[in-house]
């Protein structure tokens, strides 16, 4: 429903009367909170352009219609407990589902442990939807600016603080709509997201692309959970993680399972056309369980390559074919460095533990980088659902 508003006079005396006048808003769908946002918000028919001011999502369920995008200067904010359901795109015409942060914008969503918010979609399988996109000002090594991928907008800058947000306690559901077989969406898409920027407590459940990836950017992201659990292999979702032009965050209790026949637990990349190229991707991760079925084409869990460097510590991989595989030269060459490696690991079911391949193709033995401990914890609890992951998740 459009947002209507009331005005409210009041008198003040102070040796004179003053008149103050305020804007307050009557709709409950759109509490004014913040800046007063010329944004029309439905709740029956969420899309559009927001461009100015907050607008807040404060309760019950809202359909997400087609694209919403949030503009430099505008905020939107997520109350605990809301639902965002996508429809079904039923013609060719019809937009795209899914919800897009620009430079300069923010989203706040303000979920909690018993009250998650939940972006899912009205046909309840994956790839039904676009999922969130965000882009910052934080640095890539694609150019200092680049155009996501999935909207079109543009990521890349010099602030490695950039602020988009915060976001806690956020379950997406079914994303991964597919425009091509080159171009799809993942369930989080973080481009050039920035330090400043709070991404905790986030699950992607039963997407057909990536749970999570990153564009760049130098944002933390700590408590995040992937679950893959769809029978039909021909829905199975790609990477849990993946990487890519230069992240520099940390990463911290990250808990990924698929059973089906989805690809790697994560696929890490610096360049894929100039391997070299800065700032070089290089995340800190500590505390991660990845848990495979193996079995499928892409049976890895963590497939490093193309010049991407990065520190583990406290692993637990879980039914995998191969558990670290590094390639090409330059990410070797991190291997022998000593900065490339992997601490306190355990391998449950794991057929080869370590793998290395040259630029050219050639064996390369990489034991070196990892460290074994029986009893690493990985995201808290083993293979098993870590204390923190309660409540909010589903699919364990």
């Amino acid at each position: 429903m459009k947002n209507k508003f009331l005005t409210n006079f009041k008198q003040a005396a102070l040796g004179a009367a003053v008149c103050l006048i305020t804007m307050v808003s009557c709709d409950s769908d759109n509490p004014t909170t913040g800046p007063t946002s010329s944004f029309e918000l439905n709740r029956d028919d969420l899309r559009g352009v927001i461009t100015d001011g907050e607008v807040v999502l404060s309760s019950g369920t809202y359909k997400l219609t087609g694209k919403l995008e949030v503009r430099d200067g505008a905020t939107l904010t997520i109350e605990q407990g809301v639902v965002i359901e996508a429809t079904d795109v039923t013609t060719t015409q019809q937009e795209i589902r899914y919800i897009a942060v620009g430079q300069g914008a923010k989203i706040n969503v303000k979920g909690t442990a018993t009250s998650p918010v939940v972006m899912t979609a009205t046909s309840k399988a994956p790839g039904k939807w676009g999922g969130l996109v965000i882009c910052g000002k934080a640095p890539i090594n694609k150019g200092e600016k680049a155009t996501a991928e999935v909207s079109e907008l543009t990521y890349g800058g010099t602030d490695a603080n950039d602020n988009s947000g915060s976001i806690r306690y956020l379950r997406l559901e079914y994303t991964g709509y597919s425009f091509n077989d080159e171009k799809e969406f993942n369930g989080l898409s973080m481009f050039a997201v920035g330090k400043g920027t709070t991404i905790e407590y986030v699950q992607a459940y039963e997407g057909s692309d990536d749970g999570f990836e990153w564009f760049g950017g130098t944002v933390d992201s700590r408590y995040l959970v992937v679950i893959n659990n769809n029978a039909d292999n021909k829905l199975a979702g790609d990477d849990l993680f993946d990487w890519t032009e230069g992240w520099n965050g940390t990463g911290e209790f990250w808990y990924g399972k698929r059973t089906n026949n989805g690809n790697r637990g994560i696929e890490a990349d610096n360049n894929g056309t100039t391997f070299t190229l800065t700032p070089i991707s290089n995340p800190t991760l500590r505390n991660i369980t990845l848990i495979g079925n193996n079995d499928g084409e892409e049976n890895q869990a963590v497939k490093m390559r193309v010049g991407t460097n990065g520190n583990f510590d406290n692993i637990v991989l879980s039914t995998w074919g191969t558990g670290f595989d590094i390639q090409h030269d330059e990410s070797i060459a991190f291997v022998n460095a000593g900065s490339l490696k992997a601490t306190n690991v355990k391998f449950v079911n794991v057929g080869t533990k370590v793998k290395g391949t040259s630029s050219g193709g050639t064996a390369v033995d990489i034991s070196k980088m990892v460290t074994e401990n029986e009893s690493a914890t990985g995201a808290g609890n083993g293979v098993n659902q870590p204390e923190w992951a309660k409540g909010w998740t589903v699919g364990f």
